[in-house]
Order: C-alpha cells, then structure tokens, then sequence
C-alpha cells in the first residue's frame, strides 16, 4: 500500500498526519510520503519523524491580503502541476488531506486522477483547502457530527492525540482531596499574548477569590519574563514555563485549563477529560476555534470567554467560580470524557485502507 498525505502548516494538521502515517506503516505495511510547503512545520516535524517530503509552492487564500490572494492564485496551477507529478511518480493508493496549504493542490490533483481521496477535518466548519475539495472527495473523516454535513460520505472519526492524554485518571479535585486546585494556562507552542497579558492583569482579584490557587502558565518566549514577573512580585503559587515539555503531566495535575480551542486542543482536552475555559482566537480563519469552543459548551464540556471581553476582573470571577463548584467540574469532566476519540488514528487509517482496497496486515498489527 502506498499512502500520500498532504498538507501541513501548523502542528495542529502536521501531528495528526504523523499518528495517521505511523497506523499506516504498523498496520498496513504502507510506503508513506508527504507533501507540503517550505512554509509549514512539517519540513521540520516529518523528515524528523522518518517519512520523505516533497515540497509544493503555495500560499494562502483565504484571510489574507489581495496581493497575497494574488500571489497564491498565480502559483496555485504551478503547485497543482508539481503535486500532479509527485503523484505520477509516487503512485498513491490513496491520498489524504489534512488541511493546510498544501493539501489543496494535492487532492485536486489526485481528483482528477481519480485517486481515491479521504479528506482528514479536525474543525466544526472546514477549512478553505478542505471546503474547496468537499464535494470531489472518496470520503472524510471529521472531529464533529456538525462537520459530517460538509462531505458527501463522512465518517466521525475524532482527531488522533498522543495517548498519554487518554490514560489521565478521571477528575478529582484537588481541594476535594486535601490539596491546592490547580490551574493550567497556554495558548499553544508560543504562548497567547492577549491570554498571557489577561492572567497577569486578572492576579490580584483571582488571589482574592480564589486564594490558595496554584497556577501552571505556558507563556511562550515573548512574553515569558513579564508573567514570571507578575507571579513573583505578588507571591502567587505559579510555575511558569516558556513551553512545556510533558503536556499530558501537567493536563494530569490540572484542575481547570484556559486555552484556545484550537483542533488539537479541544482533542486533547477531551482526551484528558478536564473541564476548559475557552479563548478563542478571534482572527482565526472563518472563526473556527469559537465554533469549536461551542460545540463542547453546548454539552456542558467547557465555557468561553471571548476575547474581547478578557478583561481580568471577567476572567478571574470565571475560574474562581468554577473552581468553587466541584460539581460542575466533575459534570463538565464526564461530558468532555464523552467527546473523545481513543482510537481516532487507527480509524482513519482504516478509512483510508478501504478506500485503496488494502486489508490490515496481521503480522504487523500483531
């Protein structure tokens, strides 16, 4: 079996590809190569993986400048071209989308191969790659029901995160147990600027509300030595971190997280099982992460606090009153736990091996 998966830019679409990659290899004995752009993080994260890339010219045309819409309109039928010879000399059984500038190019391409084609959507709404490719596709696997509606044959599948999230005891609160409640702050690899500024402003009033409150702050390295500051000039109880290493340790440790909600991060707090306050980051493209951050609250998962009104008082009053109520924590707990996807990456792959007609090796699975 020989699988392409295309696409990338963020680690959000390049880590799924890679979980979905490896199902692939183990399960199925699939030759796997990948296509993205010089632009994206998997020229980083997938030769390091151990998988082959080759590289397409694109940019972005959805959320951008005209020139820039211009630029990539210009290059667009050069990128479709090179993805089409990768494709003649690679000879896909398949080839899967995960969204990105790259995965466009790539599935119009194999479309009009008739390559089978399984487009891989982790957002409630689609992005612009995966929307302009929806109604040509073999088939989609998606994070959402809602999302399922965009595709003419989905599967929801969920997004495949690291399975040390799933393996997280159920909620318990630390105060029920004794001990300090816990808070984990971060806005992805860099950090969030408008989150990291709202934590330093809302201190004082979340120390008096909720006093005793340890806090585990991902900063990222722009704003790292200011937060660092503002906990130790008030003697919060804080660690504070540029990035954090071991994610799934320090979920584990939390009691309540604030974040964005992102596809990977709504994955993994679902995985974990914890209770979130959702920022969404308002110039995300066609507002995906309040989408997202929606569709957990409307199941009593998680709240949002949208970030125009991040103001600290606002803030400090939501963490402080959810971690006072251990109900609804643990209720919101349950309702999370219930929206994850343990076996997402072995479901796609299998998705994927159906569409090139290829049954799962049993001596490798074994």
């Amino acid at each position: 079996m020989r699988a392409i998966l295309a696409g990338g830019g963020t680690g959000g679409h390049v880590i799924p590809a890679l979980a979905i990659a490896n199902e692939l290899k183990n399960n199925y004995g699939a030759e796997v190569l990948f296509i993205g752009t010089a632009r994206g993080i998997e020229t980083r994260l997938v030769p390091a993986a151990g998988y082959p890339l080759q590289l397409v010219r694109v940019g972005a045309l959805n959320n951008v400048s005209l020139a820039t819409r211009a630029k990539t309109a210009f290059d667009l039928p050069r990128a479709i071209w090179d993805a089409s010879r990768m494709l003649n000399e690679f000879a896909p059984d398949v080839v899967i989308g995960v969204g990105g500038y790259a995965s466009g190019p790539a599935m119009l391409a194999a479309v009009v191969k008739h390559i089978p084609t399984l487009a891989f959507e982790p957002n409630v709404v689609p992005g612009f790659a995966n929307r302009v490719v929806a109604r040509f596709v073999s088939g989609a696997a998606v994070h959402f029901e809602e999302t399922a509606k965009y595709f003419r044959h989905a599967e929801v599948t969920g997004v495949p995160v690291r399975q040390a999230f799933f393996e997280i005891p159920a909620l318990e609160i630390n105060k029920k147990r004794g001990g300090t409640p816990t808070l984990l702050v971060f806005g992805g690899s860099q950090g969030a600027h408008a989150i990291n500024e709202a934590m330093i402003r809302c201190l004082p009033e979340l120390r008096r509300q909720a006093p005793g409150v340890h806090v585990i702050h991902q900063t990222g390295e722009r704003d790292y030595s200011d937060a660092l500051a503002a906990y130790q000039s008030l003697g919060e109880s804080a660690e504070v971190f540029k990035f954090i290493e071991d994610m799934p340790a320090a979920f584990a440790r939390a009691d309540l997280v604030v974040c964005r909600s992102g596809a990977s991060a709504v994955a993994e707090i679902t995985a974990a099982g914890k209770p979130a306050i959702f920022v969404p980051f308002a110039r995300a493209a066609d507002d995906h992460q309040r989408v997202n951050a929606e569709a957990l609250t409307r199941t009593g998962a998680a709240v949002v606090v949208e970030e125009s009104k991040l103001e600290g008082v606002w803030l400090a009053e939501t963490i402080a009153a959810l971690l006072g109520d251990q109900r609804r924590l643990e209720a919101m707990s349950e309702a999370a736990r219930e929206l994850a996807h343990p076996n997402a990456a072995r479901d796609i792959a299998a998705m994927a091996a159906r569409m090139a007609g290829r049954e799962e090796i049993e001596s490798l699975s074994d």
